[in-house]
């Protein structure tokens, strides 16, 4: 059996500027709830650390205590952002070891601490992949050098069909002519497979997308590459603001995004805005199956679907000081893929919010 096999989310890296700040804004606007740190005291020359959940999601903050750490390099460089896309696998010494042999650049080598296995290589941009193994010994989310929290462990209620429950996928923006190599390398280093593409045009500006996917069916990037034979779009801004490739944004899975997105903007989660004409074709593009196209107008979702059923979908408002990382709640109504749809419409929607950014002068938030 190959040894990617069972790969899937382990948690999500982020390297952030204040940690306080941080756990503070995930727990406000999202809900997101502390389950392990890093042992309390003054932090001055080593790193703090707090893992957030919520559902099935997992989010491991850093924030750097001295220069020459990573995180720090990486908030110098890009700002707060994601680092680390961290893969659970049965066996993270063969993991590691054959995606080295396969052309991987190693950037940790295996390490055992606290009933945990851990071994990284680099991936796309300054974005590496932890592989995290899991002794029967250790708790199912421990996480070497943290302490956990005391209190019942994180998750949700079974009964609950109500917000944020895993991690759908990730959409990284790569250079002009990265597109086609960044597919490659995962095919080859981690056997992922190609399930999805597309070229986005809108106006004057196109972009390439083609999306891979885990063995597993559970780990999903959408790599996103602009065309530099058209006018500059999101993606070159993106590549230009965050200082090279990176996740421009992060897909949350929900059962019920009408409600989710309630829920959310009543916690102070800002949405981008859809163009009404968009709801008028929807009623001659599609039959909706579970809401009205009233509801999801009010609400600015977007639906589409694919032979296998429908997707509705919503992007944030990016509060990113460099108006770079954004989110994504999405629903899956029997839908694997992405609506072609949906993705020209997303792109409309980004591009309109890049003037109202400046001309309404918000200021963004310093941390995520």
């Amino acid at each position: 059996m190959s040894a990617f096999e069972e790969l899937g989310v382990d948690y999500v890296g982020f390297a952030v500027g204040d940690l306080d700040q941080a756990s503070a804004w995930w727990a406000d606007r999202y809900g997101m709830s502390v389950y392990a740190r890093s042992p309390d005291g003054r932090h001055e020359g080593r790193v703090r650390t707090a893992a957030m959940a919520k559902g099935d999601i997992r989010l491991v903050l850093v924030e750097a205590g001295s220069a020459d750490h990573p995180a720090a390099a990486y908030t110098e460089r890009h700002g707060d952002g994601v680092r680390d896309i961290a893969l659970s696998t049965p066996d993270a010494a063969a993991a590691f070891e054959e995606a080295v042999r396969r052309g991987a650049r190693p950037v940790e080598r295996l390490r055992q601490r606290d009933g945990v296995v851990t071994a990284s290589i680099a991936g796309f941009g300054d974005v590496t992949h932890t592989f995290v193994q899991r002794l029967s010994s250790a708790d199912a989310h421990a996480l070497p050098g943290l302490t956990p929290r005391t209190g019942p462990p994180p998750g949700r209620d079974a009964a609950d069909s109500t917000g944020l429950k895993s991690v759908d996928h990730f959409a990284v923006c790569v250079e002009a002519g990265q597109l086609t190599p960044t597919v490659a390398y995962y095919e080859t280093v981690l056997d992922f497979r190609t399930v999805f593409s597309e070229r986005i045009l809108v106006g004057r500006q196109a972009m390439d997308s083609i999306a891979v996917q885990s063995r597993s069916g559970t780990v999903t990037l959408t790599i996103l590459e602009p065309d530099l034979t058209k006018e500059p779009g999101q993606v070159d801004r993106f590549i230009k603001d965050h200082g090279g490739a990176g996740v421009q944004h992060i897909a949350f899975t929900t059962e019920d995004i009408t409600r989710e997105v309630s829920a959310l903007g009543a916690r102070g989660v800002e949405f981008l805005t859809t163009p009404g004409t968009y709801y008028e074709q929807l009623r001659e593009r599609l039959r909706l199956r579970r809401y009205t196209a009233d509801r999801l107008r009010e609400l600015n979702v977007l639906v589409d679907e694919d032979q296998d059923g429908q997707l509705l979908q919503i992007f944030t408002r990016s509060v990113h000081p460099r108006s770079t990382l954004f989110f994504e709640i999405i629903e899956r109504a029997g839908a694997r893929t992405f609506g072609s749809g949906n993705i020209k419409a997303l792109y409309a929607a980004v591009e309109a919010e890049r003037p109202h950014a400046a001309a309404d002068g918000t200021s963004r938030e310093a941390s995520l």
